[in-house]
């Protein structure tokens, strides 16, 4: 066996340290550039985006109008063109980067605090609450304002409800997070039997309404609805990085949170509201759209590593751009966009599988 000296030794541990911190600074880097990246992804996505549909204009065209209308603001529409991508089709792919960002956001922040790679606002039963809500407003002509507004009010208000009751059963009850994640899904159950038995008793024209919002849509995507839903998701999501340490702490473990002076209860409890309201006010303006939350979060994971504070913004721009990627192929087949939540769902299904067969750690 080789003996080193104290002074050699030392020189040696020195060493690593500085080896150690220039391999957490290049991994850091790499990180930045993923992110930068990322962004330029859904620059380029969502213009391309705008070219795709039933009316084909032009990459070169769709440039030169965003570019042209963002720095004359006041020009009214005066071509085809212009009201076709100013007024039909930036709307729709706002609302879808909005909608993506918010969801992924949420997933992100749902699966770190409850440390289960199943949390999202689908499986809490946030979205099934949300449905329950609409098909109401659809089926009874419920009207606030305007029936449109009455739905999304309606949306968000039962929306609330499982986040309430995973609430009142952290706050009374102590519960663990897997037994939140089994109280929301079983909220979720009872929801979707109630949202079922309304669309079969009521007449066929309402039942193909409430069909098309359950599934998820981008069609109602317009500048009047777009400041609302995206005021909610971007103080959420700023609400969210600001508690990224509280996060990296829950994400090792209670115990551990604790000793570091978490309080883990009412932590988990403020995020659970801010991640509710997010998602309800997605879910309000375009319906369920599944698999976002649950996979953006996890396949942002495999490049960004567990750390919250590089974690949470780059699952906000994957949420972003895999919602830009699902639209362009949901207006690419057919005449008629397909509903995006047909396209998430079949696409996410398959892709969380294969992350889940991937995935080589047996604990998560």
């Amino acid at each position: 066996m080789i003996k080193l000296r104290k002074g050699e030794a030392i020189e040696s541990a020195d060493q690593d340290v500085i080896r150690m911190y220039s391999d957490y600074r290049s991994s850091r880097w790499k990180k930045v550039i993923i992110i930068l990246a990322m962004i330029a992804g859904v620059i380029v996505a969502s213009i391309y985006g705008l070219t795709v549909g039933s009316y084909p204009i032009s990459f070169t065209e769709v440039w030169s109008i965003v570019f042209d209308h963002l720095l004359h603001l006041g020009d009214s529409l005066e071509t085809l063109d212009e009201r076709v991508v100013w007024e039909q089709r930036m709307p729709r792919l706002l609302t879808g980067i909005v909608a993506g960002a918010g969801l992924a956001t949420a997933g992100a922040a749902m699966q770190s605090m409850m440390k289960n790679p199943l949390a999202d606002p689908y499986t809490t039963g946030i979205s099934s609450g949300a449905s329950f809500g609409a098909v109401i407003a659809i089926a009874f002509s419920i009207s606030i304002i305007s029936q449109d507004a009455g739905t999304t009010i309606l949306a968000f208000v039962f929306s609330l409800i499982p986040a309430a009751v995973i609430i009142a059963l952290s706050t009374f009850k102590k519960a663990t997070p897997s037994m939140m994640i089994l109280a929301g899904l079983s909220v979720m159950y009872i929801f979707n039997a109630m949202t079922q038995y309304i669309m079969l008793v009521v007449d066929s024209q309402t039942m193909e309404a409430a069909y098309q919002w359950t599934i998820g849509t981008l069609n109602k995507g317009s500048w009047e609805s777009l400041p609302i839903m995206a005021a909610v998701v971007i103080a959420g999501s700023f609400a969210v990085l600001c508690m990224t340490k509280y996060l990296n702490a829950m994400n090792s473990g209670d115990n551990y949170a604790r000793t570091v002076g978490v309080d883990v209860g009412r932590i988990r409890i403020v995020l659970l509201v801010i991640v509710s309201v997010i998602s309800a006010a997605v879910v309000s303006f375009t319906g369920i759209i599944g698999f976002v939350g649950l996979v953006a979060p996890h396949i942002t994971r495999i490049f960004m590593g567990s750390d919250n504070k590089l974690l949470i913004p780059a699952s906000l721009l994957m949420g972003a751009l895999v919602m830009v990627v699902c639209d362009i192929i949901a207006k690419s087949f057919t005449t008629t966009a397909l509903p995006i939540g047909i396209v998430t769902s079949f696409i996410g299904g398959p892709v969380f599988l294969f992350l889940i067969i991937k995935q080589k750690k047996e604990i998560w």
